[in-house]
């Protein structure tokens, strides 16, 4: 007998036995999902008092830092254990070097320092990447067409360092550039902020299913017509994320992140088998949209389908879920 077989034959087997009550569905539930697993990204904005729709994020929208602060409080009252700042960067401070994003002042710098005077158990991930800052879009320097790597790193562990001593808790780089978590790991420790965690996107593919999340930072303008298959990974691929996991776990990552989310839960699987690691998923913009899109037209049941779809990275092995349902599913757990 296997873990997974057959106990025994019908009739003296019924799996629905365990299945006939509320109740007992419960005694027997595998997996779990919980507000701890919840990780909530929040798009911030200059200005004062204001939120703006994000029109192909139903629900979402770009608050500013005063509002930011005040969605961190609604985090903690939730349980929520962390929230992810993301800057919608003013197109004006946009320039080919990413120049803002090692700014020490700029939109997430501030939202960090103003969330971290209130004190609140909740934790605070930064993304690290350029392309928030650029004004061509990629998530590195481009020389002569092309994404630069060890260029790129250099700046990335600079803008770390600005967000580190704004009060950043976790590191996130989505850039998939080589080497650069043990980079960060050595610019971290070397400016004494050793106990700042890393959370990477190990595993980062180039997606179709980024698109609401572009017009959200507002870089899909910025982009045109390119991609980045030069340095996010081919959706044909699975032995490869293990690499990068292995690699990045090597360089110094406390956690590693698969990215999308449901269009990906075989890698999920893979890398938490393999590796036994903290490891995180996020549930990207276009799987949100596809929802929400799909439940406005009355095809689905927005809520019931929502925590069907947390509870299958759950299932995969997933320790943690970035989506931006965060709220509203730590709403309906908390009430349960």
């Amino acid at each position: 007998m296997t873990a997974t077989g057959p106990l025994g034959d019908y009739p003296n087997y019924r799996p629905r036995r365990n299945r006939q009550t509320e109740w007992s569905r419960r005694l027997v539930r595998e997996n779990h999902l919980t507000v701890d697993d919840l990780i909530w990204p929040i798009f911030v904005q200059p200005g004062k008092a204001t939120k703006t729709a994000i029109p192909s994020l139903p629900g979402v929208d770009r608050l500013t830092i005063d509002l930011a602060v005040e969605a961190a409080q609604r985090a903690e009252e939730l349980g929520m254990p962390v929230v992810a700042l993301f800057p919608a960067t003013p197109n004006e401070l946009k320039t080919p070097e990413c120049e803002e994003g090692v700014n020490p002042d700029n939109l997430v710098c501030q939202s960090v320092r103003a969330i971290k005077e209130l004190k609140l158990n909740v934790g605070i991930l930064c993304d690290v990447a350029l392309d928030p800052y650029s004004s061509h879009g990629q998530d590195g320097l481009v020389k002569d067409g092309y994404v630069v790597n060890d260029e790129t790193v250099e700046m990335l562990c600079q803008q770390s360092i600005v967000q580190a001593q704004a009060g950043c808790d976790i590191i996130a780089p989505s850039d998939m550039m080589d080497g650069r978590i043990g980079a960060i790991r050595k610019a971290l420790d070397g400016d004494g902020y050793q106990h700042v965690q890393i959370m990477s996107y190990a595993a980062k593919y180039a997606s179709a299913f980024y698109g609401p999340f572009r017009d959200a930072v507002g870089s899909s303008g910025n982009l045109g017509g390119g991609d980045k298959k030069t340095y996010q990974m081919d959706p044909a691929n699975t032995d490869e994320a293990l690499r990068e996991v292995a690699l990045d776990i090597k360089e110094g990552a406390d956690m590693v992140m698969v990215k999308p989310g449901m269009p990906y839960l075989d890698i999920v699987q893979r890398v938490k088998e393999t590796f036994g690691q903290p490891t995180y998923v996020y549930q990207v913009s276009g799987e949100y949209a596809m929802l929400h899109a799909a439940a406005g037209n009355g095809w689905l049941d927005l809520d019931k389908t929502m925590l069907e779809s947390l509870m299958a990275f759950k299932r995969a092995g997933a320790d943690g879920i970035l989506t931006y349902f965060a709220p509203k599913a730590a709403e309906m757990l908390k009430k349960g």
